[in-house]
């Protein structure tokens, strides 16, 4: 609720007073000096009646203003970064919008560049910018409510001619068509003779064991026709199938200089999309990438058997035998399985197994012996895929 109208209530009571006070010097005065007061009567009545008036708005509530919206009408973060022969800018998104209806509801936001000569005075005013920069396009209504955390313009650009240094920024439009006023500058001076996309191929033997091996072909040439290739070496991406080709930070840590990279970074039963982007050198030494190659798509499957175990020791004591031997290698073991016979020609898939689900430990103590008789062992790895190891090298022992 809103507080009572505070000034009118004051002035009403201040008329009040001031009307008190007159009656009272006029009821003492002398006849003699009345007729120089009438101008004070007239006085007093005229604010006698303003505190009739007034008083009675003293206490009254007036209905609750809405609270003003804040919308952010600019952004001082845009940044951008030249990708083959796109500049592909972005800017963290509005963190609300206005209502529909409401005329700050930012309804588009307009991109603009501005080609200069690459030894330009950098100081430019906005008022400048607005008179020389050219619309190039605009992010749409749609787009600004879909979007997370970061909005994107694609400028795909024509290199040819004379290098230049391009000025970009974008200014909101809101409902009513008011435009706010420019962004901070982003100045970039892209390079002409950056390397095609390269082209991942297919070889059929992408996934082992231990990783996924991706092959491609090298650009055939620049972007604007020329050779020989600008080719500093190659980044690699990864994302899930569902991310798309965005693939954030490249898998490698420096340049692949080769056709081929190894991801031993992964897991059985995901998906992924893999792409590479060549690497030129830039304007002012920095590095360039060329546009996305084709993706591929993997989805590896753990179909290989373990190793089988190895280095089995046997230690005989009354009543039992103890087996020993070292952890398999492979990362994703379940566990072993342990088979015992008396006849060691006898068919591997004939033996006793010892236990009935697979163990997690590298020892085997087997009780159920007796003494004098002679028994033979092997041991099988299962990983957690189902995939079985063929068996190990027998060993055997007596029973003292």
């Amino acid at each position: 609720m809103s507080e009572p109208n505070t000034p009118l209530c004051f002035i009403g009571v201040l008329c009040v007073s001031v009307v008190h006070v007159c009656l009272v010097r006029f009821t003492t005065e002398t006849q003699s000096t009345r007729r120089k007061h009438r101008e004070k009567q007239f006085l007093a009545f005229t604010l006698g009646l303003m505190a009739v008036l007034l008083i009675p708005a003293c206490g009254k509530r007036r209905p609750p203003l809405p609270p003003t919206e804040r919308v952010q009408q600019r952004t001082e973060f845009l940044s951008g970064v030249q990708r083959g022969n796109q500049v592909i800018l972005s800017w963290p998104a509005p963190l609300r919008n206005a209502p529909d209806g409401s005329v700050q509801s930012i309804r588009r936001i307009d991109v603009y560049r501005l080609a200069e000569k690459p030894r330009a005075p950098l100081p430019l005013t906005e008022e400048e910018f607005a008179t020389r920069s050219t619309l190039i396009g605009s992010v749409d209504y749609d787009q600004i409510k879909n979007a997370g955390d970061v909005l994107t313009y694609i400028d795909t650009l024509e290199l040819a001619g004379e290098p230049a240094r391009l000025r970009y920024g974008v200014r909101y439009v809101n409902a009513a068509g008011q435009r706010a006023a420019f962004s901070n500058f982003l100045l970039l001076e892209p390079a002409a003779k950056v390397a095609q996309s390269p082209a991942v191929i297919s070889t059929g033997n992408e996934v082992s064991e231990d990783a996924i091996t991706i092959s491609w072909q090298p650009p055939p040439g620049n972007i604007d026709g020329s050779t020989p290739v600008n080719l500093l070496g190659y980044n690699v991406y990864r994302s899930e199938d569902s991310e798309g080709d965005s693939g954030g930070a490249p898998l490698n840590s420096q340049l692949v200089s080769g056709t081929q990279y190894s991801d031993k970074n992964f897991k059985f039963g995901n998906k992924y999309r893999y792409f590479v982007r060549a690497v030129s050198l830039g304007t002012e030494g920095g590095q360039v990438e060329s546009l996305n190659s084709n993706a591929i798509t993997i989805s590896p499957t753990d179909s290989f058997e373990p190793s089988a175990p190895a280095s089995i020791t046997i230690a005989a004591a009354p009543g039992r035998l103890s087996l020993f031997f070292p952890a398999n290698p492979e990362p994703d073991i379940a566990g072993y399985d342990f088979y015992r016979s008396t006849d060691p020609n006898l068919a591997k898939d004939q033996w006793t197994k010892l236990n009935a689900e697979p163990l997690d430990r590298t020892t085997f103590q087997d009780e159920k012996v007796e003494s004098g008789t002679k028994y033979y062992y092997y041991v099988r790895a299962v990983d957690r895929a189902g995939n079985w190891s063929d068996p190990s090298e027998v060993v055997s022992e007596t029973v003292p």
